[in-house]
């Protein structure tokens, strides 16, 4: 990966007339690396497990005290003071402990003055299935694979508008090669042209024939070459350095286009591709959507359930842990409570479990659309593939032929047989079918993206 470290030193390409090579992979490599797309989908994720973590708190042990205290006219009142510990765990039960002072001449009937301490649990007998604190820390989970997959959506996506920049770039220089060939060509034809003119071998008006065929070449040459550099300067949108700054795109920096000559070589196997869609980012982001939306109506399910709320304590006079061994069950020191509510009509919660099974419903609707979707496009790109190859495999004769039939059209011009003007035909035709074959090689090349973007594997 040469380039990306050469990226590094941009400045040095304001003074260096060295040329560099910009492959295909280096290119890749570059855009997942620094793109801001790409990195703006590594923050996502990175949000998500922070959101992980959020989640994970409510099973933090949580330590307190609250402290009430009354003096007036010189006499205490009350004073109130409980330091308390309190556990969580996954299946909605609430392990506590803690000690409790109570001393004042004015306390409430109900407290125990002294000191005393106590252990105990609370359980939400709903909550013991399934509960919001689960149901948070499991949707989070689930966002944060959905955030990992959405990543690779996004990757996918940015590679294929810059990949489709990067094989427009390789054929405006392809085209401008081809070009610049052909007006060295021209160039050396009006030379020999006019030594056979002053020589008395040819008339005048060849070296008007040959110069105005330069000419026109001299015309194409610098369009391409403004093509070419209009293509770098669009591909440079794609180029980001390490330290988030755009690179300063010069005219030093040239594709290779070894890989472009070798379209049409390697088609894809249609099967296997179709075969791999269930692993294409879109369609396991809808997934884990869809778990999501799962949590949410096992957790509306909850609200069907009455809710009903156990605590109970044991407690022990003094600092000191309640004897639990030696206690028998519920006689003298303990202190229980209960707590029953249900709605007589369950509307609410009705209403929202239903609108939480159609929203998984809607859900799981799109996600066969957008597979359907997925598979026709690629299944429309393939066809492209084969299309365009054979079309290519056509202009290659065609252009072979052409090449044969300029070759003896240059032979018989040297030896006095043929005229310019159909010298300068022949080469025409052979120029505009080397044109037509990079044309239909950046086609294929850019279908070929499309066809891996379409079925998900280009990132």
């Amino acid at each position: 990966m040469v380039l990306i470290s050469v990226l590094l030193s941009v400045s040095s390409f304001a003074s260096d007339s060295t040329l560099h090579i910009l492959t295909k992979d280096d290119f890749i490599n570059i855009v997942k690396q620094y793109h801001p797309i790409a990195k703006q989908a590594d923050l996502q994720v990175e949000r998500s497990k922070a959101n992980v973590q959020q989640s994970r708190g409510a099973f933090d042990p949580e330590l307190g005290t609250t402290l009430d205290r009354k003096t007036f006219d010189g006499k205490l009142y009350y004073s109130y003071f409980k330091p308390e510990l309190t556990i969580p765990t996954w299946y909605g039960i609430d392990l506590k402990a803690g000690v409790e002072e109570i001393i004042g001449s004015r306390v409430s009937t109900e407290s125990t003055l002294g000191q005393t301490s106590f252990i105990g649990v609370k359980v939400s007998a709903g909550q013991i299935f399934f509960d919001k604190r689960r149901a948070a820390l499991r949707q989070a989970q689930a966002f944060q694979q959905q955030t990992a997959e959405e990543r690779k959506l996004a990757i996918n996506n940015v590679l294929y508008d810059g990949l489709a920049a990067y094989w427009n770039w390789v054929e405006k220089y392809c085209s401008y090669k081809i070009i610049s060939s052909a007006v060295a060509v021209g160039e050396e034809r009006l030379r020999f042209v006019k030594l056979e003119y002053e020589q008395g071998l040819r008339p005048a008006i060849d070296t008007i024939e040959a110069i105005t065929q330069l000419q026109t070449f001299y015309f194409q040459e610098n369009a391409m070459q403004l093509a070419f550099r209009n293509a770098g300067i669009e591909l440079s949108n794609y180029l980001w350095l390490e330290n988030n700054l755009p690179v300063e795109w010069t005219d030093n920096i040239l594709p290779d286009t070894s890989e472009f000559d070798r379209a049409a070589n390697v088609i894809p196997d249609l099967s296997a591709l179709i075969a791999a869609i269930e692993e294409h980012p879109k369609l396991r982001s809808i997934n884990y959507k869809m778990d999501i939306l799962e949590i949410e109506k096992k957790l509306k399910a909850q609200s069907l359930i009455p809710k009903l709320s156990l605590s109970g304590n044991l407690l022990s006079k003094g600092y000191k842990y309640p004897d639990v061994v030696n206690m028998p069950l519920l006689e003298n020191n303990h202190k229980v409570g209960l707590s029953f509510a249900m709605p007589l009509f369950l509307r609410d919660a009705r209403g929202a479990y239903s609108a939480a099974k159609l929203k998984l419903l809607e859900t799981d609707l799109d996600r066969n659309n957008t597979k359907l979707q997925i598979e026709n496009k690629t299944r429309s790109y393939y066809n492209e593939l084969l299309s365009v190859r054979q079309q290519l495999n056509i202009m290659m004769n065609t252009n072979n032929n052409f090449i044969k039939l300029y070759q003896g059209e240059r032979i018989k011009f040297e030896t006095g047989e043929s005229s310019l003007f159909l010298l300068n035909s022949r080469q025409s035709k052979v120029l505009e079918t080397a044109q037509k074959i990079i044309e239909l090689k950046a086609k294929w090349q850019k279908a070929y993206v499309s066809l891996l973007w379409s079925s998900g594997t280009l990132y």
